[in-house]
């Protein structure tokens, strides 16, 4: 019995694991530097951060916008306006070329 719930609980975890690509809009923000972020973290506009709703805290992930792609780690909560998937620091939409556009298609991958 142990054997088949261990079983089914690693098949469950790698496919999740896997699992974990999206496409949506993309977004960039900007908050007061040292603002608290939701893992507690004092905001950073220069580092390659970024906020999703529900994947775990210092997960990374690899946006691409386009031919341009940043690896950036979670550790903040949003996007919360409704269609957009990520929002990222102002770092990472120079790097993704986002600042002057705002909003833009995009694909996040764990990386």
């Amino acid at each position: 019995m142990h054997r088949i719930t261990l079983i089914s609980f690693l098949v469950l975890a790698t496919t999740v694991s896997l699992a974990v690509s999206e496409s949506g809009l993309c977004s960039w923000y900007n908050a007061r530097r040292g603002a608290k972020t939701a893992n507690g973290e004092g905001f950073d506009p220069n580092a390659m951060t970024a906020a999703h709703k529900t994947l775990p805290f210092n997960t990374k992930v690899r946006v691409t916008i386009g031919s341009r792609h940043a690896v950036v780690r979670i550790n903040d909560r949003g996007p919360f306006v409704k269609g957009r998937i990520l929002d990222v620091t102002p770092k990472v939409a120079d790097i993704l070329n986002l600042r002057q556009k705002g909003v833009a298609q995009c694909t996040v991958v764990r990386a």
